[in-house]
């Protein structure tokens, strides 16, 4: 029989893709990529955003409303990513789904990998109860979700001069 694998977030895995370039990475997740049983994704990346890119939030409600079309992700100056967050969760979403996956661990209170406390609309650092667009994703398709927040964040590879 074959080990269940776990879908982690990319910045937990140790790879700088967080909006800042920078990783957070958890060590038991680093571990479980480097012993074959996690498959790192970054839900931000696959929906077609570069690295960096702008700090985003939810306003108006959290990943489940963003689904349902009532609440949007956006920039701090108002700019509308919610297309390419909902993209790329439903990316990561059928990654999980072609691998069996049943179980993610991602990236707490983020806008895309927040599971039970994102940030709250309003790029003021507050937080508010709520999933991430991913999270919301990966909960309605059966998935269970875990939230971890990695150790302090790493250096950019590339600084962002």
């Amino acid at each position: 029989m074959t080990e269940k694998l776990t879908l982690v977030s990319s910045c937990l895995a140790g790879l700088p893709c967080r909006y800042d370039a920078r990783a957070r990475p958890d060590t038991t997740v680093v571990q479980a990529v480097a012993a074959g049983k996690a498959i790192p994704a970054c839900a931000e990346q696959l929906g077609g955003l570069p690295t960096p890119r702008p700090p985003v939030e939810i306003v108006g409600g959290d990943g489940h409303e963003v689904l349902a079309g009532t609440a949007a992700v956006l920039t701090v100056d108002g700019d509308d990513l919610t297309a390419e967050f909902v993209r790329g969760a439903e990316l990561v979403a059928d990654i999980a789904a072609t691998n069996g996956i049943t179980h993610a661990v991602l990236q707490a209170r983020s806008p895309s990998c927040g599971c039970g406390t994102i940030y709250d609309g309003s790029h003021s650092g507050a937080l508010m109860n709520g999933d991430g667009v991913l999270a919301a994703v990966l909960k309605s398709r059966g998935v269970t979700v875990e939230a971890r927040r990695g150790e302090s964040p790493q250096p950019p590879v590339c600084p962002t001069s």
